[in-house]
């Protein structure tokens, strides 16, 4: 997006975490968790992606947007598709996205990338004339 900016990756984190799983340190059970309402939000507001499930390998993931801001007020903890995101970014000053991939299949998820959404920022600064 035009107006992606902040932008925080997780990969590294996920990788650790796999590398528990795999290992057997860590359970599926445990990283396999997600909530009735995430799965929910991945069927009507994710995106579906070409990237297999790390865990069960039966289905591609599905990343979901969630937002937060002060400015969204009701909005705010809601998932979004990226054609809203789009219009939301031109309608507010600021807000935060948060990205989850989810298995609809065997429940795996986890925070995939943040980042600042929003118009505040962007204004051009206005040229000065001679007499300023």
């Amino acid at each position: 997006m035009l107006t992606q900016r902040q932008v925080v990756d997780y990969s590294l984190q996920r990788r650790a975490l796999l590398a528990e799983v795999y290992s057997g340190r860590t359970g599926t059970m445990e990283v396999c968790d997600a909530s009735p309402y995430l799965l929910r939000a991945a069927k009507f507001h994710g995106t579906q992606t070409e990237v297999p499930c790390p865990v069960c390998r039966k289905e591609p993931l599905t990343n979901v947007s969630w937002v937060y801001g002060d400015e969204l007020k009701h909005a705010t903890g809601s998932a979004r598709t990226a054609e809203e995101l789009a219009k939301m970014a031109t309608l507010f000053d600021e807000f935060t996205v948060y990205v989850v991939e989810v298995c609809r299949t065997c429940s795996w998820n986890h925070l995939v990338q943040s980042y600042v959404l929003g118009k505040r920022g962007l204004e051009k600064p206005r040229r000065r004339t001679a007499a300023e």
